[in-house]
């Protein structure tokens, strides 16, 4: 029988209604068991180790995010899987962060969680946990891990994680994944695409990165934006790297004061990425004449990486290796961007 880890930490799918006051409320363990009893009738064997407390997703940290990676690091050789349930505000930068913090994952990690309550009768949060358990546990025919990294499911569709984005506030489909497809598509079965799949190497151990620098910010242009907005973010004390969204294909007013204030933060050691402000598509600095003043200033390229992988992946970098984080900024690590 496969095990499965499942990891709660709160988020819409742990919420029941309450009896007496009808408000929606966080569930304890024994809770939420009874309105799951699907978790424990199946071929997989389910545990479950939850938060306490439970944590609303606006209120994730980096300090979160160790803690949901020393919980899959520290069972790691006890599981087959792990499915981490997270509320959706935040669940692209989590499940980003970890795919960062889990080098050499050869086990699947899937978050999921739900737009209604799982206390609620049409909630989506039964189909989403049962597929994702079931996900965690897939293997293949010579028994390793059909989809070895870590996913988001939602709905019908796994996503890599550090692709994702929240799209929608109300819809079912939360997620999507704008530059790279599904990893799997469930319906009566599920549907895998294996060449689709990051595999680590299988011999290399897990090892656990675990120190972030959060001295990072994101700037987005907009037509009419001041050089003092800019100069302030730029000239914060102690600010080491800047996400800067920019137009299109990776443009930017070619106002000479801003040239001057990006050339100036790079060459006091701030590390700036451009990252579109588009959902899909790509940044290709060069491209048109108003991307130049952005290459000349020194300002590197995040090609179609999401702002919520660029943001973790830039504070991991920094806590763990100052020294490299701007060489590795722009390499793919762990499927995270398309580098041509």
């Amino acid at each position: 029988m496969s095990k499965v880890l499942l990891i709660s930490t709160g988020g819409t799918i742990t919420m029941v209604r309450d009896a007496a006051t009808q408000a929606l409320v966080p569930a304890d363990i024994d809770t939420f068991k009874a309105y799951m009893p699907e978790l424990f009738a199946g071929a997989v064997q389910v545990d479950i180790q939850a938060f306490s407390p439970l944590i609303d997703s606006s209120d994730v940290n980096p300090d979160c995010w160790v803690r949901m990676a020393r919980m899959v690091f520290d069972h790691y050789e006890e599981y087959d899987g792990f499915v981490i349930l997270h509320g959706t505000d935040t669940m692209s930068y989590s499940a980003s962060a970890l795919s960062f913090m889990l080098e050499n994952l050869s086990k699947p990690v899937v978050f999921t969680g739900s737009q209604l309550p799982v206390g609620v009768l049409r909630s989506d949060a039964r189909e989403n946990l049962l597929t994702a358990i079931e996900i965690a546990a897939a293997k293949d025919e010579d028994g390793n891990a059909i989809v070895p990294e870590v996913t988001i499911y939602f709905e019908d569709r796994l996503f890599r994680a550090n692709r994702t984005t929240k799209r929608n506030a109300e819809h079912f489909s939360a997620f999507n994944s704008y530059n790279y497809p599904a990893l799997a598509k469930a319906g009566v079965h599920i549907t895998y695409q294996p060449h689709l799949v990051h595999y680590s190497d299988p011999e290399a151990p897990l090892r656990l990165h675990t120190t972030f620098d959060t001295n990072v910010a994101v700037l987005k242009l907009f037509p009419g934006i001041r050089q003092p907005v800019v100069r302030a973010l730029l000239r914060t004390r102690g600010l080491k790297g800047v996400v800067l969204e920019t137009f299109g294909a990776g443009n930017a007013p070619t106002d000479k004061w801003l040239y001057k204030e990006l050339k100036t933060a790079v060459d006091n050691g701030i590390i700036i990425v451009n990252k579109t402000q588009c959902n899909t598509g790509s940044v290709e600095m060069g491209l048109y004449a108003v991307s130049l003043n952005l290459m000349k200033a020194g300002v590197l390229s995040g090609y179609d990486i999401t702002t919520e992988a660029l943001l973790t992946k830039m504070m991991l970098l920094l806590g763990e290796n100052p020294e490299n984080a701007k060489e590795l900024i722009t390499q793919n690590l762990c499927g995270e961007v398309t580098i041509d």
